[in-house]
């Protein structure tokens, strides 16, 4: 099983914060790989919204995206889109 880890920089202005970490879910719980974000000591799913929320990511922190699985290439594809999307 493939592990995938990727260092992003947050660019949304809204950070991961409301409309961001719904859409961050959305996608996430699309794929079949066991997906985690990090940032600074914090660890939470990546498939939980009460997670990505609890990590108060604001724009221009620093997290790192972990997906394990199968399909764990293109879930960090997608996800890495939305971090790094200034919208």
């Amino acid at each position: 099983m493939a592990l995938v880890r990727k260092k992003l920089i947050v660019k949304n202005k809204q950070g991961l914060h409301a409309r961001p970490a719904a859409l961050f879910v959305q996608i996430a719980n699309k794929f079949d790989a066991r997906i985690t974000v990090k940032r600074d000591n914090e660890r939470v799913n990546g498939k939980s919204i009460m997670g990505i929320l609890m990590l108060g990511a604001e724009k221009g922190s620093s997290v790192i995206l972990e997906a394990e699985g199968d399909d764990a290439d293109l879930a960090i594809s997608e996800l890495e889109k939305i971090i790094t999307s200034e919208e």
